[in-house]
């Protein structure tokens, strides 16, 4: 941090400008600053002037962001007082784009103290504090800008987060600041400030939204494809921080993980809805590529039987991602004889039309696989009620099965249906599903506005296997990792765990009707590896997840805020963890990826049945 001093900046007489934003009087201000920005700041995360009026505070402009929802400019007083847990930088709102000031402006605001929660209170999000309905005096132009305060591995605590406080529902609101004890603290005792990092690994790629995330920690977590591994609830990987650009930057890099923005990224450090803490960038460090490559599997041998899971992110007829996607099943998945899809949208993709029939979605991944150089695949479904499942409005998302006839066999029982529920039955003293493809218990409210289990018996030389494909209950609405509870709630996860039991159920079924069945449970379970869902589904080793197969560092399949972790699981019996071996791969081709055609990573297990 840079040394503080309580000296007051002197104020210059100049001209008079207006703009539409705010009222911009070049004129000296009639009496001395009483309040500073540190005072406004305070040192916990609520301003103790919120929702009061402050009068000609001062500070040097250190960014103007002329776009989107939350227009304004940073301002940031040199002169920083002694105590590190007040931040000497805030963010002044205009609404409109800010006109008459730019950076290096010395300015006074008079205006309302507000705290802003980006998300709505309801988000659990914490608040951003602002001087609203400003009327602005410049001083003075051409100033230095203050200097960007560094933020790395040395300074950012290992500790994440305070408790909260159990009698304001676990909220660090009034908690006063650490900034040398926990990264959450660091960083809010820096909210508004010109920050600086260097030399930073990418660990969450370039989105759509000219976002991405890097690390200051080079070692935290780090996998040996440059990723930061989302390991544990207790270790949130500190050293992420999301960088945006101002806008004063000509390109805004296309970054994949594993890259390094070398050099100084340096601008304000915001506070918003979808990330936290972000450095909003007008100096950015030049992108240098680690080359990093997508991940091909091995092919199956004779005797083993490939399955896997991809998501495919609302797959419809009108997307241009059909021959990328088969060229990825194809080419760097090796063809699995069982791929069970989800997100896989009806014939009309997100047109609220009432179809629900998802043909003409697979006849064209099918086609586009055959011309890809791969086998021309059989599928089977079950068409969900219309807008009952949940996923994008009018899509109707549901899980597919894509198999290789050549290679596996399905064996259809008649009766399966949106509604109908499938049951496990005893046939020649094996089981046997009552309808394939059925859906597991689609009337629970378990499933309600949320994809219900499709559930098939396939045949493998000569050997029944049974495939559960699951798409559970999103992350939406849980609170995010800087939530200002902490620690924070996962309120989806009730839904999950209600779903995960009625599946363990279902298997358990399978196997009090014959020990020795071989059942996989895949796909997109949205959670992780260690998580409480996982567990259930584990639960009195009816499975087990077979990504704990691999190390610590290669398990994920999904990348989150700069977080590699698990979403996408395949699990399995008994019979097949203990049978003649396994293999299970993680193929990266898509969540590390800038141009991804899907946000998850497919999974692929070949065992020998």
């Amino acid at each position: 941090m840079p040394s503080k001093s309580s000296a007051r900046l002197a104020a210059l007489t100049v001209a008079a400008v207006c703009s539409a934003a705010s009222t911009v009087v070049l004129t000296s201000p009639a009496h001395a600053d009483s309040v500073r920005i540190h005072d406004i700041q305070g040192s916990t995360r609520i301003s103790p002037y919120a929702g009061k009026q402050v009068t000609d505070v001062t500070g040097i402009v250190t960014g103007v962001r002329t776009y989107g929802s939350s227009r304004g400019f940073w301002i940031q007083d040199p002169n920083a007082d002694a105590d590190p847990a007040t931040s000497e930088g805030v963010f002044v709102f205009t609404s409109a784009t800010p006109k008459g000031v730019a950076v290096g402006d010395l300015v006074t605001v008079s205006g309302t103290v507000s705290e802003y929660v980006p998300g709505g209170t309801s988000s659990g999000n914490q608040a951003l504090t602002e001087i609203t309905k400003p009327t602005i005096t410049v001083v003075s132009s051409g100033n230095a800008v203050p200097a960007a305060t560094v933020i790395d591995a040395k300074s950012v605590p290992s500790a994440y987060a305070p408790a909260g406080d159990s009698a304001a529902n676990n909220s660090i609101n009034g908690l006063p600041l650490q900034p040398s004890k926990y990264a959450l603290d660091l960083y809010e005792s820096l909210e508004g400030m010109n920050v600086q990092v260097s030399d930073t690994r990418v660990v969450g790629a370039t989105d759509p939204y000219t976002e991405l995330w890097v690390t200051v920690k080079p070692w935290e977590n780090r996998n040996w494809r440059g990723g930061t591994v989302y390991g544990s609830y207790e270790s949130q990987n500190t050293g992420r921080l999301q960088i945006q650009s101002l806008g004063a930057v000509a390109a805004f890099p296309k970054a994949n993980v594993g890259d390094t923005l070398t050099g100084a990224t340096a601008g304000p450090l915001d506070y918003n809805q979808f990330g936290g803490y972000t450095l909003v960038a007008n100096q950015l460090g030049t992108l240098e590529s680690a080359e990093l490559k997508r991940e091909t599997t091995e092919k199956q041998k004779n005797g083993e039987l490939a399955v896997a899971t991809y998501n495919v992110e609302n797959l419809d007829p009108s997307d241009a991602t059909f021959e990328e996607h088969a060229s990825a099943i194809v080419n760097n998945l090796k063809a699995p004889d069982i791929v069970s899809l989800e997100e896989i949208q009806d014939n009309t993709g997100a047109k609220n039309d009432g179809t629900v029939a998802a043909d003409q979605t697979m006849q064209r991944l099918i086609d586009a696989i055959v011309a890809a150089g791969g086998p021309t695949y059989d599928w089977r479904s079950i068409d969900p009620a219309d807008k009952a499942d949940g996923g994008e409005p009018g899509g109707n998302i549901r899980q597919v099965f894509l198999f290789n006839p050549e290679r596996v066999s399905f064996t259809d029982r008649a009766g399966g249906d949106a509604t109908t529920a499938a049951q496990v039955t005893e046939e020649d003293g094996k089981a046997a599903l009552t309808v394939s493809p059925g859906r597991i218990d689609p009337a629970n409210t378990a499933f309600a506005n949320s994809r219900k289990p499709l559930v098939g018996e396939f045949v493998f030389r000569g050997r029944t296997v049974f495939v559960i494909a699951n798409h559970f209950n999103s992350k939406g609405g849980d609170q995010s990792l800087t939530s200002q509870y902490q620690p924070v709630s996962r309120s989806s996860e009730i839904q999950r765990h209600q779903q995960a039991t009625l599946v363990n159920a279902f298997v358990k079924d399978i196997l009090d009707t014959q020990k020795n069945a071989d059942v996989v449970t895949l796909g997109d379970i949205n959670d992780f590896e260690f998580s409480e869902t996982t567990k259930i589904l584990e639960s009195d080793g009816a499975l087990w997840s077979a990504i704990k197969s691999l190390p610590r560092s290669e398990r994920y399949s999904y990348v989150y805020q700069g977080n590699s972790q698990v979403l996408d699981q395949i699990l399995v019996s008994p019979s097949i963890r203990r049978g003649c071996g396994f293999e299970y791969d993680s193929v990266h081709i898509n969540a590390e990826f800038n141009d991804q055609i899907s946000d998850h990573d497919p999974q692929v297990l070949r065992f020998k049945p």
